[in-house]
């Protein structure tokens, strides 16, 4: 099985993390480390898992990745956006 080898995880999460460059807005950030992290689980081979623990793994990783890069760079509390124009005129 593909999905048990360390090293599909981890340069899923170097190529999400490398599109993720392509992006705006941080949509694959968390999804990368949390590839990553499950790639580095299965490297260490201490825990076996299953692959819905590796995807639940991976999502609650890339949820708080999400969160957490939220907090530091995302929309301060305060901040509010205004528009002086529209796009539509002339």
């Amino acid at each position: 099985m593909l999905w048990r080898e360390p090293w599909v995880w981890v340069a899923g999460g170097i190529v999400l993390g490398l599109l993720e460059m392509l992006l705006p807005g941080f949509v694959l950030l968390g999804f990368a480390v949390g590839a990553v992290l499950v790639g580095l689980i299965l490297w260490t081979g201490l825990i076996v898992l299953s692959l819905p623990m590796m995807l639940l793994i991976a999502a609650l990783v890339a949820a708080a990745t999400w969160f957490i890069a939220r907090r530091l760079v995302g929309v301060r509390a305060g901040q509010t956006r205004i528009w002086d124009r529209d796009i539509n005129e002339n």
